[in-house]
This record gives C-alpha cells, sequence and structure tokens, in this order.
C-alpha cells in the first residue's frame, strides 16, 4: 500500500482539471486517452472512462488531468474523483502498462544558443519535468540526479530545468563550440537509458516550499492577478523559447514597479535588462493603460 495524497488544481481550461499526486505516476513519458479503448495501456484512465462525464484523460510525471464533458460541473464531482484516483494508487496497481517494445523510444537532444552567451538551451523530444527547476550548485541538486551528473562537468556553473528542456551555463573556463557536442550526447544518452529526471522528493519539498511562499506573501490583488496573466500569456512563452522562466514577485502601487523573478537563461544574462525595459515594460504600461511605469528583476 502507498501513500499517495491528491491536490485539486484548475486550470485556464474550466473542463478540465489537474489532480497532482505527491509523487511520480510516470518517468518523462505522458499519455493522453481519448476513450475506453485508447486507455488499455492504464487501468487507471480506464477506470477513470467508467464515469459518464469523462471526455479525455491525460497522464504525466505526477498529474492526471481530466477533460469533462458539459454534463456535469466539476465543483460537484472533483471531490470524489480525487478520492478514487488516490485510493487507486494507494492500492499498489500500475498505473500505466507498457509493453516492451514500446519502451524504447529514440530520444533526440538539439542544442539551441540563448540570448544570454552564457547559457546553452538542450531540447528533448520528450517531456521531462512538470515545472520549473532550478539548480544553483552541485548541493542544490540532492534530489535532481539529471542536474548532479551535469555538475560533475568543471565547466558546468548551473542547471535548469522546465518542460522539455534543459538549460546549462556554463563557467568561462570553456567555449560552447568545445563543449556543446558532449553536453548534448551526455544528456540524450541519460534521458534514453529512462534514468531519473528528478527524485519523488523535490516534488514534496517544491510542493512545501510554493505553500510556504504563498502563505508569506500579501495576498494578490486583482491587479497582480491582471499582470500575472499578461505574463502568463504574452511573455513566459517567448522567454521560455530562450531557455528561461519568469515569474511575477510584486507590484508596488506608490511606484507604478513590477518586480519579477528571472530564472535560467535569464538569469544573469546581459540582454535581460534590455528585455525587460524595452519590451516587457513597454507592453505593461501600453496594457495597462498606465498603471505600470517600471519593470525590475528581483534577482537581477
Amino acid at each position: 500500500m502507498g501513500h499517495f495524497s491528491i491536490d485539486i488544481q484548475p486550470t485556464n481550461n474550466e473542463n478540465i482539471v489537474k489532480f497532482i499526486a505527491n509523487t511520480f505516476l510516470t518517468q518523462a513519458k505522458s499519455f493522453e486517452f481519448r476513450n475506453i479503448d485508447e486507455a488499455k495501456p492504464s487501468p487507471l484512465a480506464q477506470q477513470l472512462f467508467y464515469l459518464p462525464f469523462v471526455k479525455t484523460v491525460y497522464i504525466s510525471q505526477n498529474f492526471v488531468a481530466i477533460e469533462k464533458y458539459n454534463i456535469v460541473d466539476w465543483p460537484d464531482v472533483q471531490e470524489d474523483v480525487s478520492i478514487s484516483i488516490s485510493n487507486y494508487l494507494n492500492s499498489g496497481k500500475p498505473v500505466v502498462i507498457e509493453e516492451e517494445t514500446q519502451k524504447k523510444v529514440p530520444v533526440t537532444v538539439y542544442a539551441e544558443s540563448t540570448p544570454n552567451p552564457s547559457v546553452m538551451k538542450f531540447v528533448a523530444n520528450k517531456p521531462l519535468a512538470d515545472g520549473t527547476f532550478e539548480f544553483k550548485n552541485i548541493d542544490d541538486s540532492a534530489e535532481a540526479p539529471l542536474a548532479k551528473e551535469l555538475f560533475t562537468f568543471p565547466f558546468v556553473k548551473e542547471v535548469f530545468i522546465s518542460s522539455n528542456y534543459v538549460s546549462v551555463m556554463k563557467y568561462n573556463v570553456a567555449d560552447w563550440n568545445e563543449v556543446t557536442l558532449e553536453l548534448r550526447e551526455f544528456i540524450r544518452s541519460y534521458i534514453e537509458q529512462d534514468k531519473p529526471i528528478l527524485n519523488d522528493a523535490i516534488l514534496s519539498h517544491k510542493s512545501v516550499q510554493e505553500n510556504a511562499s504563498e502563505e508569506n506573501r500579501a495576498p494578490q490583488t486583482d491587479f497582480d492577478k491582471e499582470i500575472i496573466s499578461i505574463l502568463d500569456e504574452y511573455v513566459k512563452p517567448a522567454v521560455a523559447g530562450d531557455g528561461g522562466h519568469i515569474a511575477f514577485d510584486s507590484f508596488d502601487e506608490a511606484t507604478k514597479t513590477v518586480r519579477v523573478i528571472l530564472q535560467g537563461a535569464c538569469s544573469g544574462c546581459p540582454s535581460a535588462t534590455v528585455t525587460l525595459k524595452n519590451g516587457i515594460e513597454n507592453m505593461l504600461r501600453e496594457m495597462l493603460h498606465g498603471k505600470v511605469e517600471y519593470v525590475e528583476a528581483v534577482n537581477g
């Protein structure tokens, strides 16, 4: 018997809710099932399709996401679904059963330069992490096996893992044209061997940290949420494309200043200040009709 617990998380799509587990359900793989026949590899998904309102089941790393038909509202059924998923996981039954022939999926990794000359982005053809994980040194990476291995390269300064990519920041002792191929092949081989990207403990730790951060942070105002919405829709995708991440920190109404946190390739990037000033700052000024005048990085 396991000790699985489930957190319910709404999404931007009112028909889809994520049921987040406190441990990994799959290892660097995602599955989508649109009906009970497609769900044959997943006994859990098959069980969920017996619920008449279930339209699509997604299973990825540490969560199950369900898209429903309009015959019910999530607030009426999500607690029961959460309990059902938790009971199934705690029974010890498999989440996904894969045939041996399916297990070996060719892995490709390509290297992509970023606006930060110290950072190279290595993009895989499969998901690596749900969320963002930043490691400033090898001590930070105790629960992140891939990052820990990367820190054994003497030129690796920082590692950032998110979605389907790894951003690596280097020391100046090496040039990218000397080490990129070696790093790319190392990451590709690591993923292909199905080695763990992150340990279960890091998920629990991150969840605790985020909850503590939420508790200590001042409640978000409607205007804060408006800023976050703009960052999520217009800024984050572009920043992720460059191997980085940006997160809202706070808004000072007196100085009309938005403070953000930069991670990955954005952290310490010479062009990040220009991007903040010329890009994000101007965008927020225009879209929020002068209520925002400045954008500054807490860590930049």
